[in-house]
């Protein structure tokens, strides 16, 4: 149960649970040879963050099929409050 309240609130709150990762575990350590993708992974695209490090970490780095439809999910997700924004323009 905790596991899927903590994926809920990642999905709802990416930022939050990427500041938190970031600053009370090791979850991205040793991930990024700098700290720049991070970051724009943090502004830009956070649950694609959270997805490519949790693939990293579960996963072992290795991009199969379910890995790669979550990675379009993820995606999708971060695309949706600009989908919503270029509406108002058309």
């Amino acid at each position: 149960m905790p596991c899927c309240l903590i994926g809920f609130v990642a999905i709802i709150f990416p930022r939050v649970v990427i500041a938190f990762l970031w600053f009370f575990t090791q979850w991205f350590q040793g991930m990024f040879n700098t700290v720049l993708w991070p970051i724009l992974g943090f502004i830009f695209l956070p649950t694609t963050l959270l997805w490519y490090s949790a693939v990293q970490n579960w996963f072992g780095g290795v991009w199969s099929t379910w890995p790669i439809v979550g990675l379009v999910v993820a995606l999708l997700f971060d695309g949706m409050p600009a989908r919503g924004c270029w509406r108002r323009f058309y």
